[in-house]
């Protein structure tokens, strides 16, 4: 799978709405076929920093994301509301799905 990591820092005057924008585009990016997953999340250091983890089946499925039309509309609004380019990292790894972390579970 295609995972990516992305750190989105949105201005301070716009941070308190980006979730509301990025709506439509997280709906239409979990509707992709090759979509795995995609999930937003703030920083608990940073209230205007959100962070995206978001994996796709393969290459090919990325390819579709980055091409689509909600992709693009999102990258034309997007520069008025970062405060600074966003910081990637984007790895295949194996597998299709979260994998259950080996050293902690829970107390019965």
């Amino acid at each position: 799978m295609i995972f990516i990591a992305v750190k989105f820092t949105v201005r301070p005057e716009r941070s308190a709405e980006w979730l509301d924008l990025v709506e439509d585009f997280t709906q239409a990016t979990r509707n992709e076929p090759g979509n795995l997953f995609y999930e937003w999340s703030t920083s608990v250091d940073d209230p205007h920093q959100f962070v995206l983890l978001e994996a796709f089946e393969n290459a090919e499925a990325g390819e579709v994301h980055v091409n689509s039309e909600h992709f693009r509309t999102a990258m034309a609004w997007m520069p008025d509301v970062v405060a600074s380019t966003p910081q990637i990292i984007n790895v295949e790894v194996p597998g299709t799905s979260w994998s259950a972390m080996a050293e902690l579970t829970p107390r019965a």
